[in-house]
């Protein structure tokens, strides 16, 4: 790992995922968790203080940058949960079917290099009746901000972690099987190749 990711990127992520019209995002999606939550590229914990430690059972967070957990873990300390941290990527997760009740899914399908990979490893442990909550920003549906999401793309994602502007987040929920029960999406404040958001629940 370069010197960047280790030392700097996790705090220029933290940054630019802690400001607060993103924290106004994950808040309208993360207190909803109950039951065994697994979250998804739990990173530096910033949803951390959006669950409500009366309805999360037990959360596990997975995110294979260990260099994040450091922070996640002074979050932790924070709150009341009781949470298991666990450096491992989301296409190939070594947990049970149909083991969680709730995955959490914020801000993370932009770098996970397989995407649909990812969310079929959620589907397939996420329990029958289970929700996958998420929030992420995407493919914007102005076609002057996709021309520049286009542009910046490859440019972006070598500061950001790997991090793609343009992604079809819609799409790739109902490629890999999820049934997406309620979507909202808008531009939130900020530049706007980088602010389109979607968010809301889906299930197997």
């Amino acid at each position: 790992m370069s010197f960047y990711n280790r030392h700097v990127l996790p705090y220029v992520i933290d940054l630019a995922c802690g400001m607060k019209a993103v924290g106004q995002q994950r808040q309208k999606v993360v207190p909803s968790a109950s039951g065994r939550v697994l979250e998804i590229g739990i990173g530096t914990g910033l949803n951390l203080s959006h669950y409500q430690p009366g309805l999360v059972d037990e959360l596990v967070g997975i995110d294979p940058e260990l260099a994040m957990h450091r922070l996640a873990k002074k979050r932790l300390k924070q709150t009341s949960l009781e949470a298991r941290l666990v450096g491992l990527d989301a296409e190939t997760i070594p947990l049970d079917d149909n083991s969680f009740d709730t995955i959490v899914c914020t801000y993370t399908l932009c770098s996970i290099p397989d995407p649909v990979a990812a969310l079929l490893e959620m589907k397939r442990v996420l329990a029958a009746d289970g929700r996958l909550l998420f929030c992420e920003h995407g493919k914007a549906p102005d076609p002057n901000v996709r021309r520049w999401q286009q542009r910046l793309n490859s440019v972006w994602g070598r500061f950001a972690g790997g991090c793609n502007l343009n992604r079809a987040i819609p799409d790739l929920l109902t490629d890999a099987g999820f049934n997406v029960d309620r979507l909202e999406e808008m531009y939130i404040p900020g530049p706007k190749f980088a602010t389109y958001n979607y968010w809301g629940t889906a299930s197997k």
